[in-house]
């Protein structure tokens, strides 16, 4: 599996480029946000980004607003900024994980692997793998979501993660600390808030696809579901 390693601190880059063909993948280097594009671009393998935020030419937030126009591979943040809001600005724009630093390489490992499996796998669960909910049919293989129209709703693997979790438990409520267990499959203090930014995101763009249906129901106080009658 190619990674893409994107830190204009040489010295970090080349420390996960370590961690990361120890793991058996193959890293590719990148030192600002224009470069990493143009890696993209031409090495269209990349299965996962790793990704500073406070870079020269591009930022951080920029690329990955760039890369989420047509591109759901998994994004992992790095950045000095620890405060809860940074990390719900770097979810917002479309990343998938957070981590801060100064950080432990290992934990960051733990992070690409846990993004790699979900991309990979979907969230595992033993029921049909198409499903039809309400405007939209969702096949668990193909990562594929579209609508009645036959459009195609392109979701990154957070998002498709917890749409097929909801659909394939139509009725059932789930609180945001489910959510992020079954799909991040960690523990984690910000899970609801982290929760709360995806799900915003999935909405969003399964209204937009459906012409304003409510798919995704929030239950207050409670947590995430969708309904069918």
């Amino acid at each position: 599996m190619k990674i893409l390693i994107v830190d204009d601190d040489h010295e970090i880059a080349e420390l996960l480029e370590i961690y990361v063909k120890n793991e058996g993948h193959e890293p590719v280097l990148a030192f600002d946000g224009k470069e990493a594009l143009k890696k993209l671009r031409t090495n269209p393998d990349i299965g996962l980004v790793v990704l500073d935020v406070m870079m020269p030419e591009m930022n951080g937030t920029e690329v990955v607003k760039e890369v989420r126009k047509d591109n759901p591979v998994p994004i992992l943040i790095l950045s000095a900024k620890s405060g809860a809001m940074d990390k719900i600005q770097g979810l917002i724009t479309g990343a998938d994980d957070y981590v801060t630093k100064p950080f432990n390489p290992l934990e960051v490992m733990a992070r690409i692997k846990a993004l790699l499996r979900r991309s990979q796998n979907g969230v595992q669960q033993p029921i049909q793998e198409i499903l039809d909910i309400g405007p939209l049919t969702i096949n668990k293989d193909s990562h594929e979501v579209k609508t009645a129209d036959g459009e195609t709703v392109n979701l990154t693997a957070l998002e498709f993660g917890i749409l097929y979790l909801l659909a394939s438990h139509p009725n059932r409520v789930f609180s945001a600390d489910d959510i992020f267990e079954r799909v991040w499959q960690q523990e984690s203090v910000v899970s609801a808030k982290t929760v709360m930014v995806h799900v915003s995101h999935l909405r969003d763009k399964l209204e937009e696809a459906t012409d304003g249906n409510q798919v995704v129901q929030t239950v207050w106080g409670v947590g995430y579901k969708i309904e069918v009658l």
